[in-house]
């Protein structure tokens, strides 16, 4: 899934109840801020080391997002 896939993918997708967490280690309070500064930050990124951990983690809101609908 590319990027712009994604984006749009999360451009229609119902807003969880909050907060969620990713892990045991990732609590997300606001879920547009969430989707907002990991896409703002993918575009930034220069290198795909520091693209990894923000697509991971919204792949990781994706599956979440997709196993309760």
């Amino acid at each position: 899934m590319s990027i712009e896939e994604l984006e749009e993918w999360f451009s229609k997708a119902p807003a969880p109840e909050m907060p969620l967490y990713l892990d045991a280690a990732t609590k997300v309070n606001d879920y547009d801020f969430f989707v907002t500064s990991h896409f703002e930050g993918i575009r930034a990124a220069k290198n795909d080391f520091t693209r990894a951990p923000l697509l991971a983690r919204l792949m990781k809101m994706k599956l979440l997002i997709e196993s309760n609908l």
